[in-house]
Formats: structure tokens, C-alpha cells, sequence
């Protein structure tokens, strides 16, 4: 197990494990979105092994033996219900899976079962390990909810050996699309605001309303424009998603539409910031979603 370099602040029961908590020692994170996380991923907080397995090599897909093999100590950085750890535990040694907010005990549920997973509840501003610790540390779709995202990535390489590789995803900002699909965005940002601010119940209702009749129908576009080429269906927005069950369109509209904080940042941006966080050896993918990165210590 990887040493904590203080006492959690309490232990919460989840069925019959114990999981250290230090929520409280953060200050990069904005409470009002760890809640809204927390509510998520406890209302989908179960996904098969297939799943799992067809979104995670979406995600890892750079991923290489070098970065993850059987010595590697692995750090999940917001890991919500836990399936990235899953996906990557049996390549590792062991994962050391945190978030902040109350999806640690649907990530225990989910991953009980892996001997090499630890939950812990922390978060960015407050992880509780020494620096220098991991060879391998993933953060998936979190850094652009924090307050300070250049922070968050420094403390995430902070984590890593000399050597050691950082795997991100953060939300683009549409950089690498045309002007009309970019004029998109202020109008789903506007929405996000709104919807972001409803009681839970009805944020959940609208959410799976704006599933139906904003993502089924572009998705149903995307279909019909593929039979007819190659390559013009993916300039359809939310094309991603051509090939995603209703229960993953149904999440990302809730991910989209009901977060609090979201930021976006350019391919430009991310670079520089993996940059001045000291890492080199920046591989983007160039498959969505965008943008995932991986660097090197």
C-alpha cells in the first residue's frame, strides 16, 4: 500500500471496507461540482467489463507497455465510480484510486473485486501521498472542473517518479472544428449554466430530455450521413456518439449539461501548461475524444 503522508480527517464505511477520507485538505476544487459529481456517479454507477473496455481504449489508447506494466504503481486523480482503475489495474501493479466526493463508494462497489485497487477520498490541493511516488498518474475528464487547471496539473506531475508518464483528458475547445460548430459552444455553455443550477431531481429529468431531443437526433444524423462517406459524418456534432448506447448518452448529457464548473482548452493551452509543469515527450492523440495527452516527467 502507498503511504499517506498524514492521517485521514475520518474513515468512511463503504458495506465492509474502510476508506480513508481527507476531504476537507483540498483548495483546487469547487464544492458545489464535487457534489454534482457525487449525485452522477451515484445515479450510473455501474458499467459492464465491456463497457469498460470499449471506452477505456478510447481514452487510453496511447498507452504503451513502457508506461504500464506489471512494476507500475498507478494514481486515478478523480476517479469517480472507479472503471478507469479497473481498466487499467491489470496492466499495473496497483492503483491508487481517488475523488473527492461521495462516487468513492460506488468506486469501491466496482472495483472490490481487483486486489490492486485502493480507494481514497481526496482530491486536487490536498492528495494525500508524497511527491514522487507513482510511475504512472491518469486523470480523466477532471482538471478542467477545478478552479486553478494549471495547478491541478502541476501537483498531478508532482506525483510522478523522474521518468514517470501523466495521462490526461480534458475538454477541448472545439480548436480543431469550423466556425459554425465552434459558434455551438456559447449556446450549450449558456444551458450548462442554467441546468447546472436545478434542484437534482429536475437537473436529472432535463438532462435525459436534452439526451433525447439534442444528442438522438444529431447522433441519428451522424448515422444517416456516414452511409453516405468516409469521413463527412464525423463533422457532425456530437457524431462521437454514433456508436455509444443510450446509458453513455444519457451520462455525458448529464456531464455536459448538470456540472457547476467546466472549463475548455485549446491542443495550444494544454501544451504549454504540460510544459511549465516540467514534462516532456507530449504525445496527443489525434482520436476523440478530445484532447487526451500523455507526457513524461
Amino acid at each position: 500500500m502507498i503511504p499517506y503522508v498524514r492521517p485521514p480527517r475520518r474513515v468512511l464505511r463503504v458495506d465492509d471496507l474502510d476508506v480513508a477520507s481527507f476531504v476537507g485538505d483540498e483548495v483546487n476544487s469547487d464544492a458545489r461540482t464535487v457534489s454534482s459529481f457525487g449525485e452522477e456517479w451515484t445515479r450510473f454507477a455501474s458499467f459492464t467489463d465491456d463497457e469498460t473496455r470499449r471506452a477505456g481504449d478510447e481514452i487510453f489508447d496511447l498507452l504503451t507497455p513502457e508506461m504500464a506494466h506489471a512494476a507500475t504503481v498507478a494514481l486515478d486523480i478523480g476517479c469517480g465510480t472507479g472503471r478507469w482503475s479497473r481498466y487499467v489495474a491489470p496492466r499495473v501493479k496497483f492503483v491508487e484510486a481517488v475523488d473527492p466526493s461521495d462516487a468513492v463508494r460506488a468506486a469501491v462497489r466496482l472495483t472490490r473485486a481487483l486486489g490492486n485497487i485502493r480507494v481514497t477520498q481526496a482530491g486536487y490541493g490536498g492528495l494525500p501521498f508524497h511527491p514522487g511516488t507513482f510511475d504512472l498518474v491518469f486523470s480523466i475528464g477532471v482538471v478542467h472542473h477545478v478552479p486553478d487547471t494549471e495547478q491541478a496539473i502541476r501537483e498531478a506531475a508532482a506525483m510522478l517518479k523522474p521518468g514517470g508518464w501523466l495521462l490526461l483528458y480534458v475538454y477541448y475547445a472545439l480548436d480543431n472544428r469550423g466556425a459554425a460548430y465552434r459558434a455551438l459552444l456559447p449556446i450549450a455553455d449558456a444551458c450548462r449554466r442554467l441546468v447546472s443550477r436545478l434542484p437534482a431531481r429536475v437537473k436529472f429529468a432535463v438532462c435525459d430530455i436534452l439526451a433525447a431531443t439534442v444528442y438522438l437526433p444529431l447522433v441519428g444524423l451522424a448515422r444517416i450521413v456516414r452511409l453516405a462517406g468516409p469521413h463527412a459524418w464525423t463533422n457532425v456534432p456530437l457524431a462521437y456518439y454514433v456508436d455509444k448506447p443510450w446509458k453513455i448518452i444519457r451520462n455525458d448529457s448529464l456531464d455536459r449539461f448538470g456540472t457547476p464548473l467546466e472549463k475548455r482548452f485549446s491542443r495550444e493551452d494544454l501544451q504549454h501548461m504540460l510544459e511549465r509543469a516540467g514534462l516532456t515527450g507530449i504525445q496527443f492523440s489525434d482520436s476523440q475524444p478530445y484532447w487526451h495527452v500523455v507526457a513524461r516527467r
